[in-house]
């Protein structure tokens, strides 16, 4: 039985028919060992006619369905023989389908047992109808089944009790569960373990810890090993390190046994409140340790930015690395932003050849390739799981959308969305996010018409990308509209990043007093992102009165947002206003801020290049800048004019403006791209860590038609697609 599972009672015949008990053949099922063994006793039972007794038949029903060489299947077939099947036949099976991967099945049986057997089930049968219930996660029919549980007068029954707490937990009913629990004549400690495990799962920390203490001034029952567990995972998600190390004090104090199981729920404990030094001196006093152990202090160290302690936990594994192992790696880097690192651990997995990658590993690996624009190793992820017959479930089709939308190819995101025979709610939202960022705005709200037509409930996430795409095709009225239907018709209450979205959509649209408006009135402080999303809006309508609030409003917040100086600063550039440019300049130096540079990247023939402002480290940099001077020529022949205005700091001589905007990084990646990519079919895709800037806009609209090239930009906020002189996003960004 598993560590947190509820235990479940031992089924007894109902049966006081014994006539044949004592019968040979029947003696020896006792005493079967394999699966063919127990097929002769079979066939000696049907010779004999023992099958017309309801006992001799039941015991054969337990062996085939419930020992060590079970086989279910075979189980049915000999139950189906049965001319009046005990109740205690059908409390095997349906105890034997309650614990399978086909919880249906369990119900089939249950349905069948009220049709066709003479007995009534009883407080054997309950708790694995309820414990197939909450495998399904159908609230409405464990609630029927609870309502039979108190007809039939089980509802005070301690086994049926704890599994109807169990069910309430895990369909996230906590009320329920707790009314459950305040019923009960008695409790025992399989009571109080799956409340507080229920609370746990259910983000309930506080509550559980508090019911921990509870359980402690109880005089009859004593928490054990399960429910400490239970209470580790709780400081572990409060990150509630006084609590976490009280309790491993408790489990010394109170001499309870320290098992594996237990030392890897402290150490799990420890890592995800940060201290690593506690966990260290766990793990090596441990005499036992599995994957779990090394998996969790790899995953630590990672956690709090030491990968060199965590490559030493990965390289010192003492057994053949399992796939959970590589998989802790990967996550941890890729979770960390850095995802070229996490790729790196990827092709070394597949060089060793020691394990091979399952659905965490490539959910993980795509996200790196979505992180950093690499869609060819994306592309063979893919084919990958293709090749290797793997079902894309929920998780593999939302990374794999993910990464198409954000390597720039959309249409493959969609392919891959409309081609999933079950999308769920993180599926929608994902191509939701797609559509937003690459401008597609209008078709982003039919694709939320349609998940509404699918009965696939919206969460928090859904809104937050369609009004962002509502925002980027500015769609004022529909953005105004999804919003106002959250609470009203979702039941879900704006947080501050959906003000933040909804200032954005009005302040791009030119709204800025609505804007100022709906921010006094939000029901919450209005946070950075709201703010911020403020000081853009007044970047792109140059309102200097407002944005100098704005920025002072979220330096409050953030005081150390670099990216707040550099947007007030540029508002004062395309002003003209110089000075207010150097008093910004010397703000930034004085609490020692600088403007994040600027990064790009271009991926080629599955390679990744990087290219800062001003790179000249690339081995190709003579041919790059030479390429620089060609892009330069023919886009000034076009009537290409530099927007100088674009430079934060001030530089007096014209030419050197000129020159700081030629050295951006998206221009050196765009340079490298055109020398590297000579196919005119293969757009050139580039990723950079900042918004584009207007001037490097313009070149790129203007390269994209002299060179007869497709280019796709990917900046910190959206895509941009040039083709043929024009943006996807229209100037409007």
């Amino acid at each position: 039985m598993a560590a947190h599972s509820v235990p479940l009672p031992n089924i007894i015949t109902v049966s006081n028919d014994r006539h044949f008990a004592n019968h040979p053949t029947v003696k020896l099922i006792d005493q079967c060992s394999n699966a063919h063994h127990l097929k002769q006793i079979h066939a000696q039972m049907l010779r004999a006619g023992l099958f017309s007794d309801p006992f001799s038949a039941s015991k054969l029903v337990h062996s085939t369905a419930l020992s060590e060489f079970s086989s279910l299947h075979y189980a049915h077939q000999v139950f189906d023989q049965i001319p009046q099947p005990n109740l205690y036949s059908w409390n095997v099976l349906i105890r034997a389908y309650a614990s399978t991967s086909r919880p249906i099945d369990c119900l089939s049986m249950f349905i069948r047992l009220l049709h066709e057997c003479g007995e009534k089930p009883n407080k054997f049968t309950y708790p694995f109808v309820i414990k197939a219930s909450a495998k399904l996660g159908d609230q409405n029919l464990g609630k029927g089944i609870h309502g039979m549980v108190i007809k039939e007068g089980f509802g005070s029954d301690l086994f049926v009790s704890n599994c109807l707490i169990h069910f309430y937990a895990e369909c996230g009913l906590l009320d329920m569960a707790r009314r459950a629990f305040a019923s009960m004549p008695e409790r025992d400690a399989v009571t109080w373990n799956s409340m507080i495990k229920g609370l746990v799962q259910n983000g309930c920390a506080d509550e559980a810890i508090e019911f921990f203490r509870r359980m402690e001034r109880e005089i009859d029952i004593k928490p054990n090993d399960v429910t400490v567990v239970g209470v580790l995972s709780a400081c572990g998600k409060k990150m509630d390190l006084k609590i976490g190390k009280w309790v491993h004090s408790y489990i010394n104090k109170n001499g309870i046994a320290m098992s594996l199981i237990l030392c890897n729920a402290i150490l799990d404990m420890y890592t995800k409140c940060g201290s690593m030094i506690d966990a260290r001196k766990l793990f090596d006093t441990m005499s036992e340790k599995d994957v779990i152990s090394w998996t969790t202090m790899l995953a630590g160290y990672a956690r709090a930015g030491d990968f060199k302690a965590a490559r030493d936990i990965f390289d010192s594994l003492p057994n053949k690395k399992d796939i959970a192992t590589w998989n802790a790696l990967i996550s941890a880097y890729e979770q960390s932003s850095n995802p070229k690192e996490a790729i790196a651990i990827f092709n070394e997995l597949q060089i060793s050849k020691v394990s091979k990658p399952d659905e965490v590993t490539l959910v993980s690996t795509l996200s790196a390739c979505s992180q950093l624009g690499a869609m060819e190793l994306g592309c063979w992820i893919h084919v990958y799981t293709k090749k290797e017959n793997m079902r894309l479930n929920c998780h593999l089709i939302t990374a794999l959308i993910d990464m198409y939308s954000k390597c720039g190819n959309l249409n493959k995101a969609l392919e891959v969305f409309y081609s999933a025979d079950k999308k769920d709610v993180f599926a929608w939202s994902a191509i939701l996010a797609g559509l937003g960022m690459h401008g597609r705005g209008k078709d982003a709200v039919e694709v939320f018409l349609r998940m509404q037509e699918a009965k696939v409930k919206p969460s928090s996430v859904t809104f937050t990308n369609l009004l962002s795409a509502c925002s980027h095709s500015g769609l004022v009225k529909e953005g105004n509209e999804f919003f106002s239907q959250m609470e009203r018709v979702y039941k879900i209450a704006p947080s501050v990043e959906h003000y933040a979205c909804m200032v954005d959509i009005l302040g791009r649209a030119g709204l800025l007093d609505e804007a100022v408006e709906l921010i006094g009135n939000m029901p919450m402080k209005p946070g950075a992102s709201v703010w911020g999303a403020l000081l853009g809006a007044c970047r792109l309508h140059k309102n200097v009165d407002l944005a100098e609030n704005a920025c002072e409003r979220l330096l409050e917040i953030e005081p150390r947002n670099h990216g707040a100086y550099v947007l007030l600063s540029n508002i004062y550039a395309s002003l003209g206003k110089w000075d207010e440019v150097s008093k910004m300049r010397k703000r930034m130096r004085d609490v020692g801020l600088k403007k994040e540079p600027g990064c790009s990247s271009v991926e080629v023939d599955g390679a990744v290049h990087e290219f800062l402002v001003g790179d000249n480290t690339h081995p190709m940099s003579k041919e790059i800048y030479s390429k620089l001077d060609e892009i330069a020529g023919r886009v000034k022949c076009s009537g290409y004019v530099s927007k100088k205005s674009e430079i934060l700091q001030l530089v007096e001589e014209g030419d050197m403006q000129e020159k700081a905007l030629y050295l951006h990084s998206e221009r050196l990646a765009l340079a490298f791209g055109l020398i590297s990519n000579r196919s005119s079919s293969q757009p050139i895709r580039i990723v950079k860590n900042l918004r584009v800037c207007e001037d490097c806009h313009a070149v790129m609209k203007l390269v994209s038609e002299i060179y007869d090239r497709e280019i796709v930009v990917r900046d910190r906020y959206r895509f941009h697609h040039f083709k043929g002189g024009c943006c996807s996003c229209k100037d409007y960004w």
